[in-house]
């Protein structure tokens, strides 16, 4: 019996041994597929700043290639909004997009008390358009698109404002208060977009299918925000949405 476990034992030693084989090989691998992997994210970080450096004036005045260009950079881990690397400095978006956060900023707080801080994406540009706000990007006077209010937006919520971006059905809307919407909230919403005009408690229920309680309380936190106005006429009691009424008048 003690001459098969001896046997036993030098098999188990043999067995570790190709096992540490097997894991020192997988670690060699591993670590040459990362540095392969580096070597090549470092050759395309190249190629991309050779790329911006020659298309530098499409970048600065063309939206949509601005944000093609913004979303080759992403991938790669590469912000040349905020990097401080010295070869994204010629391209100064950082401080284009900080003075259309500002703009942007300005416009909503504007705004507030006539919609309870949501707003459109296209009626934010329809505002900044209307007041001739220009910007500069790369010494050059640029237009702005609506990709281009998102990205500013983007920089204001990690200020931690309480701005960030929504979507209520198609249509992009930017809210300006910490205060959190949830599904209820939006559905409301999206449905007088839908209508296009004021709705109703009974209409909520019939579309949604939800009681009483469950709609009123989504609208009374609407109107306690200011998102909804409250109009009452002949009895019954209609639900206004500025940001979407406005969003239907100058689509």
């Amino acid at each position: 019996m003690a001459h098969r476990r001896g046997r036993a034992g030098i098999g188990a030693l043999a067995k570790k041994g190709e096992t540490s084989k097997f894991s020192k090989k997988a670690e060699e691998i591993k670590t040459t597929s990362l540095q392969s992997a580096m070597d090549t994210v470092k050759k395309l970080e190249v190629k991309l700043t050779e790329f911006a450096k020659t298309h530098h004036e499409a970048i600065a005045s063309d939206p949509a290639f601005r944000h093609k260009f913004l979303s080759m950079c992403a991938p790669l881990g590469v912000d040349p909004l905020t990097t401080k690397k010295s070869f994204w400095s010629f391209l100064k978006m950082g401080d284009f997009y900080h003075e259309l956060a500002v703009k942007v900023a300005e416009v909503c707080y504007a705004y507030r008390t006539r919609n309870g801080g949501i707003m459109s994406i296209h009626e934010v540009q329809k505002v900044l358009m209307t007041r001739g706000t220009k910007f500069r990007l790369n010494n050059m006077t640029t237009k702005y698109s609506e990709d281009d209010i998102i990205i500013a937006i983007e920089k204001l919520k990690k200020l931690g404002s309480g701005f960030r971006t929504i979507s209520v059905g198609g249509t992009r809307m930017v809210v300006s208060v910490p205060t959190e919407l949830d599904n209820d909230h939006m559905q409301v919403i999206q449905l007088a977009q839908d209508i296009s005009g004021g709705i109703t408690m009974d209409m909520v229920e019939d579309v949604t299918g939800w009681n009483s309680d469950r709609v009123r309380r989504a609208m009374d936190l609407l109107l306690a925000e200011g998102m909804a106005w409250l109009d009452r006429y002949e009895g019954l009691e209609f639900y206004w949405f500025p940001s979407v009424w406005k969003e239907t008048l100058v689509s």
